[in-house]
């Protein structure tokens, strides 16, 4: 009689085991919040170096010479500009982490064909969401070029001026190559972390796992940042301009091309910074991702 009470309570509490295990894996909004959370982190911490980068990017100078420029500029202004990159980081980790995991478990996965090919479409179709975050990347390089020092204010004040001297299309200038980078940046990014991390020495503690997180998200994240390094460059030469007509990214990148002499290492300018800025933010941003998915 005892058993039989006991298969009773067994059977009255197996439904709730089974819900559990059914709903709390997929907690909505999960990997949104880790991925926001992560690019906060990121640019909290990495925003100095990434302003050296951006006036060695517009002004082909080099990094001393970059870093004088701040020095001259003054403490006040060192983190002028920090507020369009936060938000837009946070913003686009948050679409970048969140769309790819949603759209990898509802994009169909025809019969015969590999998860890789879905995986990527989800990954590219992300990048894709991202570029709408495009008025944030403007904005941010205004405040960061000190030659708008004296005619912009703060965030607010650049994108009130924008739109209402020039309209809203001058908030999307330099989409293009965005729109070029975004989809195969992510595309290779989460296609080659699991690979990478698999690679590394097998992790025994949470420690351990942590560090192997952060040397995959930043070997990763540096050497796809060398590879899209010109389309950065184009990017912030375009989006420096105020007003005046829209060329495309091929005119620009000509006259980039002419102005530095033809020479790719001058392309490549502030590539050397970017590369450990991008070991540093990517690492930052991989292990924090990580680390609130386990614990959330």
């Amino acid at each position: 009689r005892r058993s039989h009470a006991r298969g009773l309570d067994d059977s009255k509490r197996q439904p709730v085991r089974t819900l559990s295990l059914v709903y709390a894996p997929t907690r909505p909004g999960k990997h949104y919040i880790c991925g926001g959370c992560a690019g906060m982190a990121n640019i909290m911490m990495t925003f100095p170096v990434k302003k050296v980068i951006f006036r060695q990017q517009v002004f082909d100078v080099p990094t001393t010479e970059a870093i004088r420029q701040l020095q001259r500029d003054g403490m006040r202004t060192l983190y002028r500009g920090m507020l369009p990159p936060l938000l837009q980081r946070t913003t686009s980790m948050a679409f970048m982490f969140g769309f790819y995991n949603d759209l990898s478990r509802l994009l169909p996965r025809p019969a015969g064909t590999p998860g890789l090919l879905t995986s990527s479409m989800a990954a590219i179709l992300a990048g894709t969401m991202g570029a709408t975050l495009t008025p944030f990347e403007r904005i941010q390089a205004l405040l960061q070029d000190h030659r708008h020092h004296g005619r912009f204010n703060n965030t607010f004040h650049v994108f009130r001026t924008l739109v209402q001297d020039y309209g809203v299309r001058e908030l999307y200038r330099g989409m293009g190559p965005i729109l070029l980078r975004n989809g195969p940046y992510n595309m290779l990014f989460f296609g080659l972390r699991g690979p990478i991390k698999n690679s590394l020495p097998e992790a025994e503690s949470h420690a351990g796992h942590l560090v192997s997180d952060f040397v995959c998200g930043g070997l990763l994240g540096a050497t796809l940042g060398l590879l899209f390094y010109p389309l950065n460059v184009l990017k912030a030469c375009k989006q420096t301009q105020v007003g005046g007509k829209f060329q495309s990214s091929w005119q620009v990148l000509r006259t980039i091309w002419s102005e530095r002499g033809g020479k790719l290492s001058h392309l490549y300018r502030g590539a050397h910074l970017n590369y450990h800025r991008s070991l540093l933010s990517w690492g930052i941003t991989n292990a924090v991702y990580e680390f609130l998915r386990k614990v959330m």
